[in-house]
């Protein structure tokens, strides 16, 4: 059991939760102090609340897993874990991610910044593991905000007020992954049966919103490069091209390997996505004001 508690927990996707790093680079570079320790707490209350949604979500979609080729084989899907003891752990989870979200805000300083976006993530999760996920477009767009949020806990774990600019890019680049993982589902002919908002979906709509999603995240970070106080001026773009490249090569792999069901497996498969990631941050470290 404990084995398939670990597996219910998916830890590897835990690899999301660097967008709760993105802020870090350009906060340090304006002055902002990291408390290691603080952060490292603000991360594990994530890591946990995701794990718990995991768990919440595959009680809620055991019925339907099971007619799927590859869920089938998921803990409670699979009989191996009832649903009663997938919410007990779900919910065990949620209560130690709190704790450690204020321990992360100061528990006693009157600051809960990151407790209330650690709350505002885990209802939002569990608003679209109870329905929303079922519905067309709100799907999509509940996902794209729970990237952006990890973004928002880096600001509020590192205390600096989080770029418009950033958000937007952050929210682009999820909404473009959300939109793939979807585009993949129809392409594997996963129907309403398996995923009430598929219905809603279809590969013509999806590859026109891709694209979309694709183009907001490139100008964003462009943007966000042109006007960022941060950046030497002279090398206020080194670090675009390697953005371009990254959702170029997912968007390849998108219609060319018809990729895309999981972000993570399609990011730790991919030594080229991996590269343009360390390119990205080579450039941006190499490009920011150190002390300016």
């Amino acid at each position: 059991m404990i084995a398939d508690l670990v597996r219910l927990s998916r830890p590897k996707h835990w690899i999301k939760n660097v967008f709760t790093f993105l802020p870090v680079p350009f906060a340090l570079a304006s002055g902002a102090h990291l408390d290691v320790v603080r952060f490292a707490y603000g991360v594990a209350a994530l890591c946990l609340a995701a794990s718990a949604v995991y768990a919440f979500n595959d009680a809620q979609d055991a019925e339907r897993d099971r007619m799927h080729e590859e869920k089938k084989h998921r803990p409670i899907a699979a009989g191996r874990i009832s649903k009663g003891v997938a919410y007990v752990w779900a919910t065990g989870l949620i209560a130690i991610g709190a704790g450690l979200s204020m321990l992360a805000d100061g528990f006693g300083s009157g600051q809960y910044g990151v407790l209330t976006i650690y709350a505002l993530y885990v209802v939002m999760n569990l608003a679209y593991s109870f329905g929303a996920k079922h519905v067309t477009l709100l799907d999509v767009f509940l996902l794209s905000a729970m990237y952006v949020l990890r973004v928002l806990l880096g600001c509020a774990l590192l205390r600096v007020e989080a770029s418009h600019w950033l958000l937007l890019c952050s929210g682009g680049l999820a909404l473009f992954v959300a939109l793939a993982k979807r585009r993949a589902d129809v392409v594997k002919g996963h129907g309403a049966a398996h995923r009430p908002a598929l219905e809603g979906y279809n590969e013509s709509f999806l590859d026109q919103a891709i694209g979309i999603a694709a183009c907001l995240t490139i100008i964003a970070y462009a943007l966000y490069s042109k006007e960022a106080t941060v950046l030497e001026p002279s090398r206020k773009f080194a670090a675009l091209p390697f953005v371009v490249f990254a959702v170029l090569d997912y968007l390849r792999n998108v219609h060319v390997n018809r990729s895309g069901g999981s972000p993570v497996d399609s990011l730790l498969r991919s030594p080229t996505l991996i590269f343009a990631g360390i390119g990205w941050l080579a450039a941006t470290l190499l490009s920011l004001r150190w002390g300016g």
